[in-house]
């Protein structure tokens, strides 16, 4: 299936034929909407989220079912459904309208105080892993295997590693993933919310204010949410939030792995077209590389 080109127009004729109601206020692009889903203004108080491709389109269910329901048991807000939009002749998909969460994505320059932001982020994600996880969506395609054992990308991150040869210290990223690798997520399944990453996470006037993007989350193994330690905070905020967000070390090892893994295979990608965002994800490898020395040592 060819996907469909979403624009304004689309979304104003979905709007108007499912949402009468209000099919007077004005729509526009959000400036920084994300790849999976595309984002729309729906006047100054509402968004429209359509998904971009099929892949995605799963987690609509999921978010209109769970996050109603775990909204009243988190520190801060996370985006709560107004709508269900239903697919049509044009666009083939569900889609949704939220009340729109006030805030920016996360930088370093907008962040008042970035060891109050981690621990508030620690916080938020602590009181995530405590919410009841009966009945959560267990990992899998919907969200990509986050909460499932690191060994489902073994060959992609193997691939990754030759692909790039001598472009990485090769042999300390392969220290990282197989440390990562020793162990599994011995207990229950937790909530997760599956990326953790500085566009999810909104800041108001300098504090974390709110957390976006559930689409990857479920419920398993919480290693792939540590991994804003290692592609966002660095120095007293990493240890602020290391230290608030209380896991075993067998699961900061994971976490390192999940971060290997996602800069690995973002440098495979990125190398012959983006060279800035390369030196983003070789950053990342060598935070990594540097955790996994530093816990060797310690």
């Amino acid at each position: 299936m060819v996907a469909p080109d979403i624009q304004s127009a689309l979304v104003q004729r979905l709007v108007t034929t499912q949402f009468p109601q209000w099919a007077h206020l004005p729509i526009r692009s959000v400036a920084r909407g994300g790849s999976d889903n595309r984002t729309f203004h729906l006047g100054d108080q509402m968004m429209v989220r359509l998904p971009s491709a099929a892949e995605y389109a799963p987690q609509v269910e999921k978010e209109h079912y769970w996050l109603p329901k775990l909204a009243p048991l988190l520190p801060l807000p996370i985006p709560v459904p107004l709508a269900k939009g239903a697919p049509d002749g044009e666009y083939p998909w569900p889609w949704s309208v939220y009340a729109w969460l006030p805030g920016e994505p996360a930088t370093v320059g907008q962040i008042a105080n970035r060891s109050a932001f981690a621990l508030a982020l620690a916080q938020f994600l602590t009181a995530l892993q405590q919410i009841d996880p009966t009945q959560g969506p267990v990992a899998g395609p919907h969200n990509y295997f986050r909460g499932a054992p690191l060994s489902v990308y073994d060959a992609e991150t193997r691939q990754a590693l030759a692909l790039l040869g001598n472009r990485v210290d090769r042999t300390a990223a392969q220290a990282v993933w197989d440390s990562a690798l020793q162990s599994t997520w011995q207990g229950a399944p937790v909530w997760l919310h599956g990326d953790v990453a500085s566009g999810n996470l909104l800041v108001c006037d300098g504090h974390l204010s709110a957390v976006i993007d559930f689409g990857c989350c479920g419920v398993g193994d919480p290693a792939c949410d540590t991994v804003i330690a290692w592609t966002f905070l660095s120095g007293a905020s990493r240890e602020a939030f290391c230290a608030t967000l209380q896991v075993d070390t067998a699961t900061w090892a994971r976490g390192r792995g999940w971060a290997l893994w996602k800069a690995l295979i973002t440098l495979v990608e990125l190398l012959p077209k983006d060279p800035v965002r390369a030196d983003e994800a070789r950053r990342v490898i060598d935070a990594v590389i540097a955790g996994h020395r530093s816990s060797v040592s310690g």
